[in-house]
């Protein structure tokens, strides 16, 4: 069995530190660089995308309402022409630098509340994978496992990858618990590894409930926010790697090749 690791990277702000992003890139396999909407400037894109490129990791836009005072996290209503705008102007963006630095952005991952939103609406879900297809139609479409970005992703033909969260504990209807809920974090790596392995073992979301639900799995995200972030994707990573599980860059993966 193959899997990726992703990490959302690039997240200068007055919210946000870097300071994790170079030891994670020495551990992730694919990094979702913030294009400057939320968080992160040219100079952080250049930097994060250059250390990239030295560690072998593939690098990915990762568009955000442009709302940098709520670190893209509050929930806007905008219509489909300037969410599809967001996009492909943040794709671009990064591929501009990416392309300086002589290396491909091979993936997409949205952020924050534009990600939320568009995991329980069709409608936006399939906005944001005409906008992937208009900007480059290679592109891998990076989205929450059983959430409506797949199956529109699915559905436009867009390569689409489903992933996991390390951290996060998932509601019983498959979606993320509210971080404005105590439960809604894992804080502990060790219980972050097991949450994991059990996950890719069979193929299914761990509810806090302790209800299981099947899905597909391609890629597990390490959010790079936390105080033991370094500590969690470490020990995922050796977790993995012991059950004998094979870590690629997302465009690696045999179902993308």
């Amino acid at each position: 069995m193959e899997i990726n690791i992703n990490c959302d990277l690039g997240e200068s702000s007055k919210l946000h530190s870097t300071e994790n992003d170079p030891l994670l890139l020495s551990i992730v396999n694919s990094a979702n660089i913030a294009c400057g909407y939320h968080a992160g400037d040219e100079a952080t894109m250049e930097k994060t995308i250059e250390i990239s490129k030295k560690n072998n990791v593939s690098i990915g836009a990762h568009p955000s309402f442009n709302d940098p005072e709520n670190f893209g996290r509050k929930r806007l209503d905008l219509p489909a022409k300037e969410i599809k705008k967001l996009i492909i102007d943040q794709i671009a963006i990064l591929t501009s630098i990416a392309n300086d630095k002589e290396i491909k952005v091979t993936h997409v991952k949205p952020h924050g509340a534009l990600n939320n939103m568009a995991c329980e609406n069709y409608d936006l879900a399939k906005v944001i994978s005409e906008s992937i297809i208009e900007a480059n139609k290679d592109l891998i479409f990076l989205v929450p496992t059983g959430s409506q970005m797949e199956k529109a992703g699915k559905k436009l033909n867009l390569k689409v990858a489903a992933e996991i969260f390390a951290d996060r504990n998932y509601e019983d209807d498959g979606n993320l618990i509210s971080r404005k809920k105590d439960n809604a974090l894992i804080t502990d790596p060790e219980v972050a590894k097991k949450h994991v392995i059990k996950m890719v073992e069979t193929q299914a979301l761990n509810c806090y409930s302790g209800k299981q639900i099947p899905c597909d799995i391609d890629s597990i995200c390490v959010h790079g926010d936390g105080k033991s972030a370094v500590s969690t994707a470490k020990e995922i990573k050796e977790g993995l790697i012991k059950s004998g599980i094979s870590l690629k860059p997302l465009n690696k993966l045999k179902k993308f090749i």
